[in-house]
């Protein structure tokens, strides 16, 4: 075998163990996502009634909240199969989160490794607050403007169950991954690979992203525009504090990498003229 290709062998066959390890946790965490997925649609469904009386023995649906409809046979279980695997991707998160860094682990120095295991648990904090966000105030935004059109225009809506899931988790999911925004660029700016000066250089472009982003999940009127650009905007801005800590981490332990190595080739090189000067000793001793 070629030993050049051996690293390659090494890294495919690693990283075919992490997703093997990934696969086996999501595939448990399906088990919990089928528990919880029909109280989940349940309260969804009826949203003014609290989650937990759904698991009371003696307790009865209210009638009250969204009617939702089933156009196909299929509907029904569609909704319940995304629902579940919905739960379980957020139950295997953590697992994935952590694989991924035993992965890019090895390329990294102590320092970095320990520094960035600890971001693990702020992202999956994260990414519930994000799923929080767009669930508890941006959805029912889009639900009342929508409702307010229907009303305009005098047309009575029939909600489809897969329609509207389908919309919640296109509304939702979104603004799981954009809350992800700290934690990565505190990453990258600990890796030396993201400066903030260029956040900050950057920051009118990187605003004008973010509110075509808004423009793209949001209704379509002012207010909706301003209040889903408003977070982004604050989690860029808190992306930038983070991101200058975690730069000014990486160039100390930088300065403190390249002392250690100017130390050490120091070192090598008195070994080196200790080494050189007992051969001459050496030689001359064998003369005499």
């Amino acid at each position: 075998m070629d030993p050049k290709e051996l690293p390659v062998i090494e890294h495919i066959e690693e990283l075919r163990k992490r997703l093997i390890i990934c696969a086996i946790f999501f595939m448990i965490a399906l088990f919990a996502g089928f528990y919880f997925a029909e109280p989940i649609i349940k309260y969804i469904q009826y949203d003014a009634e609290p989650f937990i009386e759904y698991f009371q023995p003696d307790h009865e649906q209210s009638n009250e909240g969204v009617t939702l409809n089933a156009f196909k046979v299929t509907d029904p279980l569609t909704v319940y199969l995304e629902v579940t695997f919905f739960v379980a991707l957020i139950l295997t998160s953590p697992v994935i989160l952590y694989q991924l860094w035993a992965f890019i682990a090895p390329g990294l120095y102590e320092k970095e490794r320990k520094a960035t295991l600890k971001y693990i648990p702020y992202a999956f904090i994260l990414f519930i607050a994000g799923i929080l966000f767009g669930y508890f105030i941006l959805f029912p935004n889009v639900m009342d403007f929508m409702m307010s059109l229907n009303e305009r225009l005098g047309i009575q809506p029939t909600i489809g169950i897969n329609e509207y899931f389908g919309f919640l988790f296109k509304l939702v999911i979104p603004f799981g991954l954009l809350f992800q925004l700290p934690v990565i660029t505190l990453f990258l700016s600990r890796l030396g690979v993201l400066n903030p000066i260029w956040m900050v250089k950057f920051r009118k472009y990187s605003y004008f992203v973010l509110f075509v982003i808004a423009v793209l999940i949001s209704p379509p009127d002012l207010i909706s525009y301003i209040l889903m650009s408003i977070p982004l905007f604050v989690l860029y801005e808190i992306s930038i504090v983070i991101a200058k800590i975690g730069y000014r981490k990486y160039e100390k332990s930088e300065e403190q990498r390249l002392k250690a190595e100017k130390e050490e080739e120091q070192r090598q090189q008195v070994e080196a003229a200790l080494a050189e000067q007992r051969r001459q000793m050496e030689q001359i001793n064998g003369q005499n």
